[in-house]
């Protein structure tokens, strides 16, 4: 009888073993499909249509330099933000320095209101968000929470966590590096600062809803809505640096430095 049970025993268990990894696939498969499919290369709607010259149409269209209003353009600057005298502290720095200063790149969040297309790789544990400056961020929606402070350090991009709500996907960042030591066209947030995010599709355009709260240098948090178009002029993803870069500045704008040509 012993030997019966221990028989019996070692077929439910030798069962369920077999059975465990159809059920994962199966459960892997059923939350892959019902999560959305974002093909192809997302813009900034402001920003679609720029030029090698790096200028947005709303710039190259406007009536003059000094007419310009990037709050327009590129929402997540943040110049329409409720900054406490540290933020105009820094906001006053940070463009005093700006002018012909050569960019690394956009970092973040201006990688995700700027003139590069992005794009969208969603599996049901992350979501990778790649530009063609070797960009990349990494949301974890596998239900993993935030990192412990003792795990957490400041980078260009920080640390994202996020989740689904039907196709919304939601997003909240922390611990990143003042983003305008990065990108001067960035806002000189602090690392305390809370970025979240709601990402969705409506029609054709993906529309994300920024909210940011930074007890350093904002009185009040800063909300901004960006919609994306896809881009017309991108078939594939193509991975470049920033060994072209010649940016110089004309007194008010960053402008394409030409490159000296031989006698």
């Amino acid at each position: 009888m012993i030997r019966s049970a221990l028989a019996a025993a070692l077929l439910i268990a030798a069962g369920s073993a077999s059975a465990q990894p159809a059920e994962i696939g199966t459960t892997r498969a059923d939350v892959f499909a019902q999560l959305p499919y974002w093909s192809g290369y997302w813009v900034s709607e402001d920003q679609a249509g720029t030029t090698i010259t790096g200028l947005a149409p709303a710039v190259t269209n406007s009536t003059g330099a000094t007419s310009l209003n990037f709050a327009s353009i590129m929402a997540l600057r943040g110049e329409r933000a409720a900054w406490n005298d540290e933020g105009r502290a820094r906001w006053a720095d940070v463009r005093a320095r700006s002018g012909g200063r050569k960019a690394s790149g956009w970092g973040y969040p201006m990688m995700m209101n700027c003139a590069t297309p992005l794009s969208f790789t969603i599996t049901p544990e992350v979501t990778v968000i790649t530009n063609a400056y070797n960009e990349t961020r990494y949301i974890y929606t596998d239900g993993s929470p935030m990192p412990g402070e003792d795990d957490m350090w400041p980078t260009t991009w920080g640390t994202s966590v996020g989740h689904w709500e039907g196709n919304t996907l939601v997003i909240e960042t922390r611990t990143v590096k003042n983003p305008s030591d990065f990108f001067h066209g960035a806002p000189p947030y602090s690392e305390e600062a809370v970025y979240r995010e709601r990402i969705t599709m409506d029609g054709d355009r993906l529309i994300m809803e920024m909210t940011v709260t930074d007890p350093v240098t904002l009185n009040a948090p800063y909300s901004a809505t960006i919609s994306y178009v896809r881009d017309q002029g991108f078939d594939r993803m193509i991975q470049v640096d920033w060994d072209n870069d010649r940016t110089g500045n004309d007194g008010t704008l960053n402008t394409i430095e030409l490159e000296a040509v031989g006698n």
